[in-house]
Formats: C-alpha cells, sequence, structure tokens
C-alpha cells in the first residue's frame, strides 16, 4: 500500500512539474542549473561536486581531455544518467529523476546515429512522428529544419549519399525540429577533417545565433572551444577549474592547467624577490635570473613567496637587452607559425612563436629573451 502511495505521488509530483514547465513559471533566473552533481562508477568519483548557471540563449562549452567527466555532465542533464547526489533544474524545475523524453532536451552525437534505411526527410521526422505530430505540421517543421542547416535539397537522399558535415548537419536539423529549449552536442565535429570542422563551427554557432536556443557543447578542441564559446567551463578530474568567457580564459588563466591546456602558455617558477608599485619582481628557481610580473589584486603576494607565472609563447620577446640568457633547442613551423624550444639556464625549457618563417636565428643559438609584465599572469600551480 505504501508503495503504491509512492508510485502515486512520484506520478502527480511529476505532472505537476511538468505543467508548471510548460506554463513557463520559472522559479530561477537560469535555463539550466547543476547543484553540487557527484557521480561515481564503482570505486571510480567521475564527477565531484560540478555546479553551473546557465542563461537562456548561451553556448556553453565544456573543455577537458578524455577521462575528466564531460561526457557524463551532459548525459545527467540529458537524464541518461542519475547522479549520486545533487539537482539538475530546467527553468527553475527540478528535473533530476525525470525521464529523458521528459524533458525538453536534445542530443547531438558525435557518430551521427542515423537511420540507414531512411532517407534524410525521415530520419529528421522521426521524433514527431513518435509524438504523434500531425503529417502537415511535420511536413512543415523537417523542411523548415532542413532549410536552417542548407540541407533542403538533400531532403531525399539516404545517409550513405552524404558527406561526414552533410551528414553531421542532418543530425543536427533532427535535434532542432524538437525545438528544445537545450541543445547537447557531445563532440560532433570530432569524426571530421580539420577544414570542414572549422567550416562546421561557424555553421554552428551561425545557427545557434539565429534560432536562440542554449547549446551546451563538448570538446577536447581548444580551438574549436575559444572560437565558438560564449563561456568556457575547463574540467579536470570531475571537476570546475575555471569557467568565463574565452577572453578571460586565454588572457586570465586562474591555474597553470588552464594556461597550458588553452593556449599552451609557458609556466614560469622562482621566488618573489621584490614587489614594486603592483609589480613582483621574480628570481628564476635554480638561476640568478630575473623577471616580472604585473599582479591584480587577488594575488596577494610577498617577498620570498614561491611564484607560478604564465606567459604565452606569442608574448617571449626575443634578443633582449638585460634579458635571461636561453639557447634554441628547436625551431620549427606549424603553417605560417615558427615556434621556437628555448632552453632556460635551468634546463627548463619554454616556447616561443612568430607569424612568419623569416627569423635569423638556428638551433644551438644562445640568445636572451623576456617579456613585458602586462603578459603575465600569477596561476595557482597545479602541476
Amino acid at each position: 500500500m505504501i508503495y503504491e502511495l509512492k508510485i502515486c505521488f512520484d506520478y502527480y509530483k511529476e505532472r505537476i512539474a511538468l505543467k508548471y514547465w510548460a506554463m513557463g513559471k520559472k522559479l530561477g533566473n537560469f535555463i539550466l542549473e547543476l547543484n553540487n552533481i557527484k557521480k561515481s562508477f564503482g570505486n571510480t568519483e567521475v564527477l565531484k561536486g560540478i555546479s553551473l548557471s546557465v542563461k537562456q540563449g548561451e553556448f556553453i562549452t565544456f573543455l577537458g581531455s578524455s577521462g575528466c567527466g564531460k561526457t557524463t555532465t551532459l548525459r545527467i542533464i540529458a537524464g541518461l544518467e542519475q547522479p549520486d547526489s545533487g539537482t539538475v533544474m530546467l527553468e527553475g524545475v527540478d528535473v533530476t529523476k525525470m525521464a529523458p523524453d521528459r524533458r525538453n532536451v536534445n542530443t547531438v552525437f558525435q557518430n551521427y546515429a542515423l537511420f540507414p534505411h531512411m532517407n534524410v526527410f525521415k530520419n529528421v521526422a522521426y521524433g514527431l512522428k513518435i509524438r504523434k505530430v500531425s503529417k502537415t505540421e511535420i511536413q512543415k517543421r523537417v523542411m523548415e529544419s532542413l532549410e536552417l542547416v542548407q540541407l533542403r535539397d538533400y531532403a531525399f537522399r539516404k545517409p550513405s549519399e552524404l558527406s561526414g558535415g552533410q551528414k553531421q548537419r542532418v543530425a543536427i536539423a533532427r535535434a532542432i525540429v524538437n525545438n528544445p529549449k537545450l541543445l547537447l552536442l557531445d563532440e560532433p565535429l570530432g569524426a571530421l577533417d580539420l577544414q570542414l570542422r572549422r567550416q562546421m563551427q561557424l555553421e554552428l554557432k551561425r545557427l545557434q545565433k539565429k534560432l536562440g536556443i542554449t547549446f551546451l557543447y563538448i570538446t577536447h578542441d581548444q580551438e574549436e572551444a575559444i572560437n565558438m564559446s560564449d563561456r568556457i567551463v575547463v574540467m579536470r578530474d570531475g571537476t570546475f577549474i575555471q569557467t568565463g568567457t574565452p577572453n578571460e580564459i586565454y588572457d586570465a588563466p586562474k591555474t597553470s592547467f588552464v594556461a597550458q591546456f588553452v593556449g599552451n602558455a609557458n609556466i614560469i617558477r622562482g621566488v618573489v624577490n621584490q614587489l614594486d608599485h603592483g609589480v613582483a619582481i621574480i628570481k628564476l628557481e635554480e638561476t640568478t635570473a630575473y623577471a616580472s610580473v604585473k599582479l591584480s589584486k587577488k594575488d596577494g603576494v610577498h617577498i620570498g613567496d614561491p611564484i607560478a607565472v604564465a606567459v604565452r609563447s606569442e608574448n617571449i620577446q626575443l634578443n633582449v637587452e638585460n634579458g635571461i640568457s636561453a639557447t634554441v633547442k628547436e625551431k620549427s613551423f606549424a603553417g605560417g607559425l615558427l615556434r621556437l624550444t628555448l632552453i632556460l639556464p635551468n634546463g627548463k625549457e619554454i616556447v616561443a612563436s612568430r607569424h612568419g618563417i623569416n627569423y635569423e636565428v638556428e638551433e644551438g643559438d644562445c640568445i636572451t629573451i623576456g617579456w613585458d609584465a602586462d603578459f603575465a599572469v600569477v596561476v595557482e600551480d597545479q602541476d
């Protein structure tokens, strides 16, 4: 009897939640809120209490290496996994235990997951047909979605007749045809070649802005994250290390991990030797060399403190008067970018980069380097 009453209570609780959701009675200011989500598989703690608030129409990217918890986070939002603790709120409604098909959320996967025996039109229409939408409405909405992804003329082709980029656009059309409040994209461009991936980045961002749908995007590609996102969530070992705009993540990383993962910054370690009007002079570890970094109010460093400083490769200056001695270990090119691997007096390696390939320095040369204090950032040392 008690069990039957519990089932009845849960049923009506979900119905009430759905009613308020449908009426648009938002209980919070965000379309999505993750509150202290934890998840383990066996003895492995995959998510360690993550929290995030997402506004309507934002393009949010979860950026991190394989195994950091990105996909698990998306699966919990979609309802495909249950968290061990914490809550998932959609438009102010707790949907943590709500079935996936009762959430106004759609997912685009890396493998497209298209039905090979159906043409493009039927693939896109499948979800609407399951929901018993009228044929007239299906025809209208499917063709509108295909128009948005520029595939209207491909409606009656089979997936086997499409390129990788076209298949990906079909998968996106199938997701947006349901008018979801939230679109989850799990490394959707990972199987495409570099040129096509860059083209699709622009198309996805254009589509997102036009539709006004909130996108939650997963990638391990920092270029994708910087090019497409309104905000980036950098993940590591089941935690959110830093959340911010692309500019904040790139120019003001909080930790050595973020600095190196997004943009491959150099991490310079040493001890604070002098403080002078908001600038710290540091003595590099195991050397007699000195360098500087501009401090922010949050840094709170003191003379004698160990310190880690992030400097982007493009901000390393070469042949600086009274600079730090360095030996050129390697000279390489990536497109139109020159990369120099340099050895400091303490044996540590750093990288300097320049646009163009004409720079008269060769492997084995001894040069001096430095950087402007304004282009160095104090970071929490996580290595």
